[in-house]
């Protein structure tokens, strides 16, 4: 099948055979904006849980008027049970207006996280299997690492944004199988050394671009051990790291970029992809198979207009979060763990054959979280499709003022950035920042870590660009000092921005080759000054 002719009432034959769904009325751009402002993954609060009183931290501000577990209680079928919360369908009113008094009332767990396989790591969310680890989001299997965000199999990493199997590195963003990097960008197997762009298999660089398999090299040039080791010694003091920072901005565009990220790809298009074949306009994805629109996601085979699809799912239409082995997921939310025939639901475990429902776990034949026969459940949904068609819901995803989250708050004002006014005109929530965590301490960050004492744990400090209060952690220092990095100046949401911002944006060009003229479909704008190549151009160029 061409990735770029996916037909949508085949995958439509094969999702919900016999059911007809009506064309979009959203372009797909304002769809997963609207799919992914259901998702929190970054902001962490505290509140009370509302079954036990004891403080939690959670993905819930204080200002959403929702209930609020702990995730062990929430997980817990003897002393949480969803369906006590279930009623009948009102075929005289809207689906979605009983979906939200359904949801109002069923308590959600505080965060998403593998609780029962963490060990001292709750300050995370949309996490898992991971070990002493601090303020890491959607990352699974790393130990000792903190503010981070995508990482996996990492140990001792820090301030990283999608870092794969890497070890003691700081400030790296899309770099794997690597050691001892910092401040780098799309590299792998390279190690010991810091400013790297587009390497492979380097170690002991600094300040270099598009280097395969060199050791002392300083600007892309030969240099000495001792120069190299010298240079080293900029990243002890934050001034110098600042200084160096716009060379380096402009050092890395003298040099080509592939017009894609990844590798082992077959008919697709979009951006970071590995090992994908039939993927149209995806990004950021692993192992998909005929799929569409699809971002964050990993070994998925046909979905469509869908957001963080992971691990053996398969049939999955506008949801976001299915993971573990589901399939045939529609309109859908949170399905997180082998669940199959799922409509209009969210949270749900080991569930099938739902329909509306929410917070359940193990059951099946449920619609608004009460218990039918399957003779009942199959005589019923058909029905509710043809009245949500009769009041112009079917086919949609969920309306923007369903979401748990202030729209500040979720993974779609990263791709989607809105001010207050424009959000809430658009439908959705917003949340205020909380006062008491800005402009109470100060800017005054020690310049060189060599002369950080341990007391700084107990300063509060103030970002230089966001005015938000934080603190170093006695964890963070120790990292820094071993590893003779520079304190940050800014607040962890600062520095995720920041690193956020070196990616392109999820928008496609067509541009040609610079060296062969060939045409190619790039996230590098045409203006933005970069040199774009094909991928054989580009591997030619590699020196």
């Amino acid at each position: 099948m061409d990735a770029l002719k996916l037909d949508m009432q085949e995958f439509f034959s094969k999702i919900a055979p016999g059911i007809e769904f009506p064309q979009p009325n959203l372009t797909p751009e304002q769809r997963q904006q609207l799919r992914t402002s259901f998702t929190n993954h970054m902001n962490l609060y505290k509140r009370k849980c509302d079954a036990t009183g004891k403080d939690i931290v959670t993905a819930y501000h204080p200002d959403i008027d929702l209930k609020v577990y702990d995730i062990e209680f929430w997980h817990d079928t003897d002393k949480f049970e969803a369906q006590d919360y279930g009623r009948d369908y009102d075929f005289s009113r809207p689906f979605f207006e009983q979906f939200a008094e359904l949801a109002k009332e069923v308590p959600r767990p505080a965060v998403i996280r593998g609780h029962q396989y963490d060990e001292n790591s709750q300050y995370t969310n949309y996490a898992g299997k991971n070990k002493n680890c601090y303020m890491i989001f959607d990352s699974d299997g790393n130990w000792d690492c903190y503010y981070s965000y995508g990482i996996s199999n990492c140990r001792s990493c820090v301030d990283c944004y999608r870092v794969n199997d890497s070890e003691l590195c700081y400030e790296c963003v899309d770099c794997s199988n690597s050691y001892g990097l910092y401040f780098s960008q799309d590299s792998e197997n390279c190690s010991n050394s810091a400013f790297l762009k587009n390497c492979i298999g380097c170690k002991n660089c600094f300040m270099c671009s598009n280097l395969k398999n060199k050791e002392y090299y300083i600007y892309n040039k030969k240099s000495t051990k001792e120069e190299f080791e010298r240079v080293m010694q900029f990243v002890h003091k934050r001034s110098e790291i600042e200084r160096l920072q716009p060379h380096w901005n402009d050092f890395k565009r003298k040099y080509p970029q592939k017009y894609m990220h990844g590798f082992q790809n077959e008919d697709i298009t979009g951006d970071y992809l590995v090992n994908c074949k039939n993927a149209e306009h995806c990004y950021d994805s692993v192992k998909l198979w005929d799929c569409k629109h699809v971002t964050r996601s990993v070994d998925a085979k046909d979905v469509m207009h869908s957001d963080e699809v992971v691990d053996g799912c398969e049939l999955v239409y506008e949801s976001a979060v299915v993971v573990y082995n589901s399939q045939s997921i529609l309109f859908s939310y949170l399905t997180l763990t082998d669940c199959h025939d799922i409509m209009y639901s969210g949270y749900l475990n080991y569930s099938n054959n739902c329909f509306g429902c929410i917070g359940l776990q193990r059951k099946k034949y449920c619609i608004l979280n009460k218990q039918y026969t399957e003779e009942e459940y199959k005589a019923l949904l058909p029905k509710i499709i043809e009245h949500m068609k009769s009041t112009g819901e079917w086919g949609l995803f969920f309306p923007a003022s369903i979401s748990d989250f202030g729209y500040n708050d979720t993974v779609a004002s990263d791709f989607f950035p809105l001010k207050k006014e424009e959000a809430i005109a658009q439908g959705f929530k917003w949340v205020d920042k909380i006062e008491a965590e800005y402009g109470q301490g100060t800017k005054d960050v020690p310049d060189d870590i060599f002369e950080a004492k341990a007391d700084i744990t107990d300063t509060v400090y103030t970002c230089k660009e966001s005015n938000k209060d934080y603190k170093i952690t006695p964890q963070e220092l120790k990292f820094y000092q071993q590893n003779g990095i520079a304190l940050p100046n800014k607040c962890f949401k600062q520095r995720h921005k920041e690193r956020f911002d070196q990616r392109n944006k999820r928008v496609l060009f067509d541009r040609t080759c610079e060296k062969t003229s060939e045409p190619i479909k790039t996230t590098y704008p045409p203006d933005s000054g970069w040199i774009v190549y094909s991928e054989k151009a580009y591997q030619e160029s590699l020196t």
